[in-house]
């Protein structure tokens, strides 16, 4: 099972980047606040993250 979701720039902090889940209507955020290092995030304003639900 995998899910996309997407994130938006909330702020900076010392050598991260803050991004807030955006949930889709109705529905309860999966991850919340996501933390990215500044060297990755370059300025993004949105990020997509999928994650990949594994059982084994």
């Amino acid at each position: 099972m995998s899910t996309t979701l997407i994130f938006e720039y909330e702020k900076e902090t010392k050598n991260s980047v803050r991004y807030q889940e955006v949930p889709e209507p109705g529905k309860a955020p999966v991850v919340g606040t996501l933390y990215v290092q500044k060297w990755f995030a370059d300025g993004a304003k949105h990020l997509e993250v999928t994650i990949n639900k594994k059982d084994e």
